[in-house]
């Protein structure tokens, strides 16, 4: 599996992707190792405004329901539709079609300093 350079990820298993003038938000490869197969998602509406640590989603799987937190504070300017119908597409491609929103956030510099690139995230669950 490809990761995308630059991604920082939570100690929570979501990871945020800065693209320029939007953020890709999903679940990491290994959170979803940990979940199993995801079975349902619900995804907040366009337009809802978040502070990094909130609630924005929930995902069930095969071993349990998990609430997902905002890795960074902004708008949701985007959600991944498809996952409405083809949930399974968050652990077949959680980089590429699997993402689950998009925001726009002026205070991803300032809140990322708790966040983790990826090979550290990595080490910490001793990947």
């Amino acid at each position: 599996m490809l990761i995308p350079e630059g991604i920082l990820c939570t100690k929570n298993h979501e990871y945020l992707l800065d693209e320029g003038n939007d953020c890709k938000i999903g679940l990491t490869d290994y959170g979803l190792e940990q979940l199993g197969d995801i079975v349902f998602v619900e995804l907040p509406e366009v337009g809802t405004e978040f502070v990094k640590g909130e609630v924005f989603a929930t995902i069930e799987s095969v071993r349990a329901a998990t609430e997902l937190y905002m890795p960074a504070s902004g708008k949701i300017i985007e959600v991944n539709e498809k996952l409405i119908e083809s949930p399974e597409l968050i652990n077949e491609s959680p980089y590429e079609d699997g993402w689950l929103v998009k925001i726009t956030s002026d205070s991803v510099d300032e809140e990322s300093g708790d966040l983790l690139e990826y090979t550290d995230y990595r080490d910490d669950f001793g990947m």
